[in-house]
């Protein structure tokens, strides 16, 4: 069973700089597994106590696994898995600068 994984840039130096990389699995945690296997310390930056960790995004087919079966998801042959880092911070520039000329 052949699933296409992207991997976002800051996860790139467990995948030797590869932008995709191929699976296999039935489940997204087996599918982690076998990642690992090949991508020795990929897993503990998306895995946390058998769940997803908080900041981490994945998407099977352009859905958020979060709100399909988790780690549990069923996987199919031909699936392509993306991992997003979460994006957080920044400012409103605006407001900050009504504060500033206040």
């Amino acid at each position: 069973m052949a699933i296409e994984v992207r991997i976002p840039t800051i996860l790139r130096t467990y995948t030797d700089g590869e932008k995709a990389v191929q699976g296999d699995g039935t489940t997204l945690a087996e599918l982690f597994d076998d990642l690992e296997s090949r991508h020795t310390g990929i897993r503990e930056r998306l895995v946390d106590g058998g769940e997803l960790r908080r900041f981490v995004n994945v998407y099977l087919n352009d859905e958020d696994v979060r709100f399909l079966d988790g780690i549990t998801t069923k996987l199919a042959d031909g699936d392509s898995v993306t991992i997003l880092p979460a994006v957080a911070g920044g400012s409103d520039g605006a407001r900050t600068e009504r504060r500033a000329g206040a």
